[in-house]
């Protein structure tokens, strides 16, 4: 399967993409991911790891922005009120949200046997969207033991697209998609810096979907309400207020916008985004903090980079899964194959 870029949905824009065009071009941040296959079971795990030390004893500051909340994700209430992550991010489907949960807390108590005792608890986030019309979501077939696995498969590599991980059984616009990731490269003063977007994408109704060229794909699929979800993880190394980040969490939206998105009433639409600059020690060695960041009137790159990861991460996502069929029999096509019979000349 090709990417957007390679595909030639993505035009030269005016921020270049990272080396490898993916999340993992923020230094430090890695992607784990584990799929399940089975009688029925079509689903998985992916871990986004910020950092490769202790994220409960050095916690990356982070913002989250709920723009639709028809969704079970765990952990956000504390992320939006403290504004810091103490664990891994897993994206996972709608009830394997509880077995996700256990893993990370268990493995935060591992490395801290201070959690819930001599020390605050662990906020464990995980988020969710919903694979049923593909997976059998009731068979509850993920476990703790797959979260451990991909958080242990974490790997600051390439990153696997489309029908892999959290995103095997997912869809998006009338299309089979997945996960998708993009990334851009900052140029600030005589500093360069890096942001990068990972997406669950299920979400959009048929024949909803715009691409950057204006064509609007039909996917010739039966008409539903607009039901499903996305969660957006945005990631840099740029130097950040909180409010700075939350402010660039909220343009995640402006990138699903772009796509056709309106985000319906039953959409669970969530984006969430952590900076690697000047974390937060869970023990402080002193009573005041010194953070850097950048000067407003210079964040419109990070605005214009979190709203174009999101748009090309998406559509990566689509492009970069087969057609498949779902638990009804139909088959759910494939934004690839509907650009080959469609190609402009």
């Amino acid at each position: 399967m090709k990417t957007a870029r390679e595909l030639g949905l993505i035009p030269q824009g005016r921020l270049a993409p990272g080396p490898g065009n993916e999340i993992t071009d923020v230094a430090g941040v890695s992607i784990g991911p584990r799929s399940l296959r089975g009688e029925g079971v079509y689903t998985g795990i992916t871990a986004i790891v910020p950092h490769p030390g202790d994220i409960f004893r050095v916690k990356p500051r982070a913002a989250v922005e709920v723009i639709n909340g028809f969704g079970k994700s765990a952990g956000l209430m504390q992320v939006a009120e403290l504004g810091t992550l103490e664990t891994p991010i897993l994206l996972t489907n709608t009830f394997s949200v509880s077995a996700c949960t256990e893993a990370l807390i268990r493995r935060a108590v591992a490395a801290n046997p201070a959690i819930g005792r001599q020390t605050s608890t662990v906020n464990a986030v995980v988020c969710e969207c919903n694979d049923g019309s593909i997976n059998d979501i009731q068979a509850l077939a993920v476990t703790p033991a797959d979260a451990e696995a991909a958080l242990d498969a974490a790997r600051m590599g390439p990153v696997e697209q489309g029908a892999v991980g959290a995103g095997s059984g997912m869809t998006a616009f009338g299309f089979k998609a997945g996960i998708g990731t993009a990334s851009r490269r900052m140029r600030i003063g005589k500093r360069d810096f890096t942001l990068g977007t990972l997406v669950l994408a299920n979400f959009g109704a048929a024949g909803d979907l715009v691409l950057p060229d204006g064509r609007r794909p039909d996917p010739k699929v039966p008409a539903k309400p607009e039901c499903g979800s996305v969660i957006v993880v945005t990631a840099t190394d740029l130097p950040l207020a909180d409010r700075q980040l939350q402010r660039i969490t909220r343009r995640a939206g402006a990138g699903l916008a772009r796509l056709g998105a309106f985000w319906g009433h039953g959409s669970g639409d969530v984006a969430l985004c952590f900076t690697t600059a000047d974390p937060v020690e869970h023990e402080p060695p002193a009573s005041f903090a010194t953070q850097e960041r950048i000067a407003d009137a210079h964040i419109d790159i990070a605005f214009r980079a979190a709203a174009e990861t999101t748009q090309e991460a998406v559509l990566n996502a689509l492009c970069m899964a087969p057609a498949m069929a779902g638990r009804s029999g139909r088959i759910i096509p494939s934004l690839a194959d509907w650009l080959r019979k469609n190609s402009v000349s």
